[in-house]
């Protein structure tokens, strides 16, 4: 199992996704002889989970069930341990199409946080691409590397634990792209320039508040870099489903126009059905709905 190839059958030592219904999952790794709790009873790994096809339907204890299901970077955002705040879905899906990544791609992050970006990144880069994460936090930096070792991705990503605004990220010259997620990423622009290839590249910061963006993009034209703009993200989901809708009772009608009414049963005029009622599909958008997460800024580096 790789979060950057797929497998068909579940074996020991595997990460898998629980899947118990829409906003309940669980991530589970995958041991001889152990057991994982939930709400429709254990599922037992040597039984249950391993020599099994990837999407299997699981049975529990209980009578309930479950679908195990092959991990994937969208699935770990959802369902990972919070070290920091991560990035989601709507934000990377932009940053990995902003930054031009593509497979064989050399990218630089910091900080690696909980691994939320950097998942999506290794995938987008796997198989012959390289990234390098720099966390300051030595605990956070370990259990990242841990991570993407038990993952099968730890060939494609190399963890430096640094203060990246003072030592940069290890690398000159080599970089395709470069993603800062750092409380001042106005103070690693010269960091992230030295790193990237010599023609060109790109580079994004993400920034949960305005005036970082505007010291940001100050450092950006001062460094030399040019198309330099920032975007905000906003996701709406809608929920499509089938409705049904009472016909309105109109009450009595107008006595002109009773004798233009079609006869009903013995002549009297034909009065709607009180529980008439017609099926039709709506799009219902949510009541409540996430707002601003971060602003995302991008530039590219002028070639030399």
């Amino acid at each position: 199992m790789s979060f950057v190839e797929y497998s068909e059958f579940i074996q020991e030592g595997d990460v898998a996704i629980i899947f118990m219904g829409h906003g309940s999952m669980l991530p589970v790794k995958v041991e001889q002889g152990a057991q994982t709790q939930t709400r429709y009873g254990v599922i037992r790994h040597s039984t249950d989970l391993i020599g099994r096809p990837f999407g299997s339907k699981v049975t529990c204890s209980k009578g309930g069930w479950v679908y195990v299901l092959h991990p994937t970077p969208e699935l770990w955002t959802l369902n990972l341990p919070h070290r920091t705040q991560i990035l989601y879905t709507t934000d990377i899906a932009n940053i990995t199409m902003m930054l031009e990544l593509k497979p064989g791609s050399v990218v630089c992050e910091s900080g690696t946080g909980s691994g939320s970006l950097s998942h999506a990144i290794l995938r987008t880069i796997a198989p012959s691409g390289h990234l390098y994460t720099v966390e300051f936090h030595q605990q956070r930096a370990e259990k990242a590397a841990e991570e993407f070792r038990e993952h099968k991705v730890g060939h494609l990503v190399t963890t430096l634990n640094q203060d990246v605004c003072k030592e940069g990220f290890g690398v000159t010259g080599v970089a395709d792209a470069v993603f800062l997620d750092i409380p001042s990423p106005w103070e690693a622009i010269g960091h992230a320039k030295t790193a990237m290839k010599r023609q060109g590249g790109r580079i994004s910061s993400f920034s949960p508040c305005i005036e970082q963006v505007q010291r940001t993009c100050a450092a950006l034209a001062e460094q030399g870099f040019g198309e330099i703009c920032t975007l905000e993200v906003l996701l709406r989901v809608y929920d499509v489903r089938p409705v049904s809708i009472a016909l309105p009772d109109l009450g009595d009608e107008d006595p002109l126009q009773a004798g233009l009414d079609t006869p009903g049963e013995g002549g009297a005029p034909a009065t709607p059905d009180a529980n008439a009622a017609i099926t039709l599909r709506t799009a219902m958008p949510p009541r409540d709905m996430a707002g601003h997460t971060g602003y995302l800024t991008f530039a590219t580096k002028s070639p030399v």
